[in-house]
């Protein structure tokens, strides 16, 4: 791949998930691995699913590192056999670490999108990804060992692949582990999921999150309950806001909906400007999603009667609790939400002018605004 092309397996600005040592927040799914291992029930399926960011690749690149690095027990060594592993933890000066970090280790493959004819990025896993395996387990079958099989992500599998895939999990080669991540599991075959063991990690609290984002390298600026309110517990999302500037765009944001129902049109256009620059696809995208968590947050005020906490902006659960009083008023900014999603998918679809999309919906907004006063 060029250096411009995106890796599919790694999130923007942080590091790959097979160079990170450590996994916050899932000792819970770590322990449920490790207990099918050391009691000798290790399925040779398994599904690692829950939101994105959450850690779910780290935790796959760590079950390769462990079951690639640990031996089999021999029950009738000279010395009886040793205690069973506590931890998947594996010291870095390992050779299969060392070789995994180096895209070196014989006993795993790896299969993301991959690039087409023309040098760029598939936008789905296809059937030839897959049938790629059956080099790989001819390659490494004669020494006996191990071997696993990481998919980031299984979502992305087209028909072709994903039943080229479920004929490997329903006649698994020997000794071999098969890792499917999934950010969406009711988007993969039903038979694929039935022959999987799930492991599901949830989003991490706090503490975990500061740990893990700090392990990235990311530079925090302080604002960590804004950042945990919006990331919402996921570490890839945290890192996505913190490259984008994601908190100052909601924090304007909040600003132009703190002056509903007449609203600052400068500012509004200011907004939408900035989204349509050049080179700016990726913040006009982040816009969208952040105008979608704002509305979000408005249905939840006026359901549950309580701004969200902690706040993701200064000055937010003021702006919510005023704009958003009762269940009447949740179930319109709920509906609004859906309408103004739907209005800009599409005008991305038929590529829109980004600054026209974005005030469209702010005016969608304050309109919505006035007749729920």
């Amino acid at each position: 791949m060029s250096d411009d092309t995106p890796i599919p397996d790694q999130a923007p600005g942080a590091p790959h998930p097979r160079e990170t040592q450590h996994l916050f927040g899932q000792a819970e799914a770590e322990q449920a691995f490790l207990s099918a291992y050391t009691s000798d029930r290790l399925h040779h399926g398994w599904l690692l699913t829950g939101p994105r960011g959450v850690g779910k690749a780290t935790l796959a690149w760590r079950i390769a590192r462990f079951l690639l690095a640990t031996p089999p027990v021999e029950e009738d060594g000279l010395f009886g056999a040793p205690p069973p592993p506590e931890s998947l933890e594996i010291d870095p000066d390992h050779p299969v670490a060392h070789r995994i970090l180096a895209g070196a280790e014989p006993g795993l493959a790896a299969i993301t999108r991959s690039l087409n004819d023309q040098g760029r990025l598939r936008n789905e896993i296809v059937v030839d990804d897959i049938r790629k395996l059956g080099k790989f387990f001819g390659l490494s079958s004669a020494d006996g060992g191990r071997r696993v099989v990481i998919v980031d992500s299984a979502d992305e599998m087209n028909v072709s692949a994903a039943n080229a895939l479920l004929k490997m999990l329903e006649e698994p080669p020997a000794r071999t582990t098969l890792l499917l991540i999934s950010h969406q599991p009711s988007r993969l075959l039903p038979t694929i999921r039935s022959r999987c063991r799930t492991l599901r990690l949830s989003p991490l609290g706090p503490e975990d999150m500061q740990a893990a984002l700090s392990q990235t390298g990311a530079e925090l600026s302080g604002q960590t309950d804004h950042l945990a309110a919006l990331a919402a517990g996921s570490v890839g999302d945290a890192v996505r806001l913190i490259n984008l500037g994601g908190l100052e765009i909601y924090a304007e944001l909040i600003a132009i909906l703190s002056t509903l129902p007449r609203m600052d049109r400068q500012r509004a256009l200011k907004l939408a400007e900035a989204a349509a620059q050049r080179g700016a696809a990726d913040r006009f995208e982040l816009l969208l999603t952040l105008i979608d968590v704002a509305l979000s947050r408005l249905a939840l005020t006026g359901a549950t009667g309580t701004p969200p906490s902690p706040e993701a902006a200064p000055n937010e659960a003021e702006t919510l609790a005023r704009l958003s009083s009762s269940p009447h008023q949740a179930r319109q900014w709920a509906e609004v939400a859906a309408t103004i999603t739907a209005r800009a998918r599409h005008g991305q679809a038929v590529n829109l002018d980004p600054a026209a999309l974005v005030l469209d919906t702010v005016f969608k907004i304050q309109e919505s605004a006035g007749q729920s006063r």
